[in-house]
């Protein structure tokens, strides 16, 4: 067979890539999703609940049927496993309200400066980005971006392992939602939860930490994770998705600030985007370098080899890493000597 010669699709595909993203939003506008679940087949069918036009309905519903959210049958479209558990509102998993965070103004504003944020090395659009001072941002992530960290949230609880009637003192930094803490509750019905974060954002923790009925297990400790008083001991310190933002010397920092607070044979249990030593592969970990460099001062997806050397800096006696399938994400479990 003939070798196919330079192609420009690639080219167009991530050029236009905008398109796709404006396609999802609007099915999730427009409840595209939860309506086919109902029973709605047809473009006819599902403009009419929608009170959208036929017409645009049907190239919509082409669309996403193009990109693989939906199948079509003749003239029905149909979900997909994916688009059922993820997309349609009825759903636990439903990430819908993720749109609230991931395109928020502020976010596509960093990514529209990127040429910027390259050549200054961190993010364009402020001094030090999300991470700024009490970034009002964080309660719409705690709010919007809870539905995606369940599961990561219980592959690590299980990750500790041990006697499930153990009473564990658990400390989670930067708790944001407090899924990470509570799924630790929910596994361990001795396990007391300290969650440390912003207080408008605690007050989201909060609220799942009520919901899931963990509330009398469940402290808050408001404030920044770099001045208070982090208190202690406990058995586990959680670092869920919060040293990505910063510095390797700054991570150092709060991962001395962990083993601290540790009893002996305590652990850390860290939770990130850990690409491989080439920094491109597994590709859907490694992408999340430029989301650091586009939102940051100074954040970076960093290799396991970065992070063993920060927690062994901060004088824990080892470190391993854990894939969690089927996520995009890697825990790293450091553990105090």
């Amino acid at each position: 067979m003939p070798a196919h010669g330079p192609s420009p699709a690639l080219f167009f595909d991530t050029i236009s890539g905008y398109e796709r993203t404006e396609a999802l939003r609007a099915a999730l506008v427009l409840d595209l999703f939860t309506i086919i679940g109902t029973g709605c087949r047809t473009a006819v069918q599902i403009a009419e609940s929608c009170q959208a036009s036929p017409r645009g309905m049907r190239i919509l519903a082409d669309y996403l049927t193009i990109l693989g959210f939906l199948r079509k049958e003749g003239g029905d479209y149909l979900l997909t496993p994916d688009s059922e558990v993820f997309l349609t509102r009825t759903s636990p998993a439903f990430l819908g309200g993720a749109v609230e965070f991931l395109l928020t103004p502020q976010i596509e504003g960093c990514f529209r400066r990127l040429a910027d944020a390259v050549r200054k090395g961190g993010t364009a659009t402020s001094e030090e980005g999300t991470v700024s001072h009490d970034n009002p941002i964080w309660v719409a992530f705690a709010r919007a971006m809870a539905p995606m960290m369940k599961l990561p949230a219980q592959l690590l609880a299980e990750l500790a392992g041990g006697d499930r009637q153990h009473p564990l003192r658990v400390l989670d930094v930067a708790a944001g939602h407090g899924l990470f803490g509570l799924a630790f509750a929910e596994r361990y019905p001795q396990a007391r939860i300290t969650a440390l974060d912003w207080p408008n954002v605690l007050a989201v923790a909060s609220e799942n930490a009520r919901r899931a009925g963990v509330s009398d297990r469940h402290t808050l400790l408001p404030g920044s994770a770099f001045d208070t008083d982090w208190g202690g001991p406990y058995d586990l310190v959680l670092l869920t998705n919060f040293l990505h933002h910063f510095d390797v010397s700054t991570c150092e920092t709060l991962a001395a600030r962990a083993r601290a607070v540790l009893v002996p044979g305590g652990r850390a249990l860290t939770l990130e985007f850990v690409p491989e030593a080439d920094r491109v592969t597994p590709p859907a970990t490694a992408r999340f370098a430029l989301t650091m460099l586009a939102t940051t001062a100074h954040g970076d997806a960093y290799t396991f080899a970065e992070y063993d050397g920060i927690f062994t800096r901060a004088g824990f006696a080892r470190n391993e890493l854990h894939p969690l399938p089927p996520t995009t994400q890697q825990a790293v479990v450091s553990y105090k000597a």
